[in-house]
């Protein structure tokens, strides 16, 4: 790991958007990734109060120069959350600071529908495609069944994996764009490649810890137990 290396988690609802009750209650977990010797950062699903990240991450002597997301839902990228409260996210940083959005292909026209954002400010990736900061590597992976384009990233032996893996089971298969098979081949195939000593960081503090070596994971995740996709799938598709 690079001495380099810029690293947060943060944690709505404690460190920002303080009083948000809808943040309090859907602990989203945000990033923060950058280079520190040339002041770049770029934020993973900056959802709630954007502004407030910015100022956390400009304290730090540190610049938003683009944004990450891991999928289209409004607890991470901002939007209407289940018609009953609007989030602030992406468009807010938007008017705040002008920088891309980088998003995987499959997810872009639900991020502009969901937001209200522009395709114009979206950066479409590929599976295996790398985002720069600075002098650090982002690699995006592809890994759909909570939604079609969610995307975990890979930086330095940490992997951010929005809603697709929790310490403790995986993102929900029962909403729109989702889909139980490529969850499935997800869990057991797209991330079968991330090392046993990269440390995982959910998207959501659904755990008493904020994250976890991969290799603890895929021994106690309830969600990895199953050994064929058809008991996979009578557990966990619903």
């Amino acid at each position: 790991m690079s001495d380099r290396l810029y690293f947060r988690q943060l944690l709505a609802g404690l460190d920002f958007a303080v009083g948000d009750l809808v943040a309090e209650q859907m602990v989203n977990l945000v990033y923060a990734v950058g280079d520190r010797e040339t002041g770049e950062v770029l934020l993973v699903d900056p959802a709630y109060r954007p502004h407030e990240l910015v100022e956390l991450v400009e304290a730090d002597g540190m610049r938003v120069t683009g944004v990450l997301a891991t999928h289209y839902h409004a607890d991470h990228v901002g939007g209407s959350l289940a018609g009953q409260h609007e989030i602030a996210g992406i468009v807010e940083l938007l008017e705040k600071t002008d920088v891309p959005v980088h998003v995987q292909g499959d997810e872009a026209e639900w991020v502009t529908k969901r937001t209200g954002v522009g395709a114009d400010a979206l950066v479409e990736h590929e599976s295996g495609d790398l985002v720069r900061v600075g002098e650090i590597d982002v690699t995006l992976i592809h890994t759909p069944g909570h939604t079609p384009g969610s995307q975990c990233l890979l930086v330095q032996g940490r992997l951010i994996s929005g809603d697709t893996l929790f310490l403790d089971g995986c993102g929900r298969t029962d909403l729109p764009g989702s889909d139980p098979e490529e969850m499935y081949r997800t869990l057991t195939q797209r991330l079968s490649g991330v090392s046993d000593d990269t440390v995982l960081f959910p998207g959501h503090l659904y755990s008493a810890d904020p994250s976890a070596p991969m290799g603890d994971v895929r021994r106690h995740n309830r969600a990895l137990v199953p050994a064929s996709a058809e008991q996979w799938l009578a557990m966990f598709a619903r």
